[in-house]
């Protein structure tokens, strides 16, 4: 089978999930080509089934902004004549999914036909496409698309609320590796280099916007450490984290928060947590939610969007509402006097969400459509 996936190519959770799906197909013998406007963060090898094929957008002075829709469908049209593509699966609404709907259109003008998946991840629902610029896009896309899948319950209902659907829309749920989680590193060691006295680590990982509330991370941890001996990892980067890092010092914590920006190598950060953080003010998943659990790292998350499917409440943490900064605290300190037992349901949760076990109905799907 050739497929082509079109993605973000950035640390977000659907261009993650977008490239390690593309890797695990190619392992299974598939050829894939990524299309995208530069190589995703995750595609960090090749092998004889595994393509990219970047989108350049040429800058005219014409236009104010550069039309990379445009670019992005003729890009598709292209890889799909040139590559023999069997299958488009396109991971975001727009404008992955709407650029795929004008080339399906024009390659249907050539009498060549490509059926498409569209998988949505939260956003291209809840922000996106609730602005009315958008819209209109998001809800042809979504129609004219062959199949479409979001990654939880919630998601799904929320696309069904907000735009008229003509067809079903499926829930297969992002995954992971667990076996990325079976450490061959001295965790020890690194575990040592941040907290020399073997102080608790919490852990926070984003892109730092507004919506995952980075600002109430610091506050939780505030009021965590008046009660035990801790440190706190921010890992990523973006827009909000000034604002958090200005909480730090009017909390006088600059000395127990450490800010690690981007990794590509949260497996490491997670393996020497013992808490993770995810005060969201919406999550269509919570993927990095998952990744914590696969490291044995209870979570303490809002109750937002799809974090309470994935995050099983009193079980491998705990949800509290968005901004219950007090509830966050008291509940990390109950995980923090009890970790072995959230631990290891942590753990079980997360093996259900295997890549081994999603990957087959994403394959059952794509057989349905070729």
């Amino acid at each position: 089978m050739k497929i082509g996936i079109v993605l973000y190519p950035t640390y977000g959770g659907s261009g993650v999930i977008a490239t390690e799906l593309g890797k695990a197909l190619s392992e299974r013998g598939n050829e894939v080509h990524f299309i995208s406007y530069s190589q995703p963060v995750r595609l960090d090898f090749f092998n004889n089934r595994i393509f990219y094929h970047e989108v350049d957008v040429s800058d005219y002075p014409l236009f104010e902004y550069p039309p990379y829709e445009l670019a992005l469908a003729s890009k598709i049209v292209e890889v799909v004549k040139y590559e023999k593509i069997n299958l488009l699966h396109v991971h975001y609404a727009i404008p992955h999914a709407y650029a795929s709907c004008v080339a399906k259109q024009i390659l249907k003008e050539e009498n060549k036909e490509i059926p498409v998946v569209t998988t949505l991840h939260g956003t291209d629902i809840t922000l996106v496409g609730k602005h009315p610029n958008y819209a209109p896009a998001v809800e042809f896309s979504i129609n004219h698309s062959d199949v479409v899948t979001t990654v939880s319950e919630s998601l799904k209902k929320d696309t069904l609320k907000q735009f008229k659907i003509n067809k079903k829309v499926q829930v297969i749920p992002n995954f992971i590796d667990n076996a990325l989680y079976k450490f061959n590193f001295n965790v020890d060691v690194i575990k040592k280099s941040f907290s020399p006295k073997g102080d608790f680590i919490i852990t926070h990982i984003s892109n730092f916007r507004k919506v995952k509330r980075v600002e109430d991370v610091v506050r939780v941890f505030n009021k965590l450490s008046k009660k035990v001996e801790a440190k706190l990892l921010m890992v990523g980067d973006g827009p909000t984290r000034e604002s958090a890092e200005m909480l730090v010092r009017k909390f006088n914590l600059s000395n127990s928060v450490k800010f690690l920006g981007k990794s590509k190598k949260v497996e490491q950060v997670l393996s020497i947590s013992d808490l993770f953080l995810l005060p969201s003010e919406t999550e269509s998943f919570g993927l990095v939610a998952l990744e914590a659990m696969a490291a044995g790292v209870p979570v303490v998350s809002s109750n937002s969007g799809g974090l309470p499917e994935v995050n099983i409440n009193k079980k491998t943490g705990f949800i509290s509402d968005v901004g219950d900064v007090n509830t966050m605290a008291d509940k990390a300190l109950i995980i923090l006097k009890n970790k072995e037992f959230y631990s290891q349901n942590a753990l079980n949760q997360a093996k259900k969400f295997d890549i081994e076990k999603i990957l087959p109905l994403y394959l059952r799907l794509y057989d349905s459509l070729i």
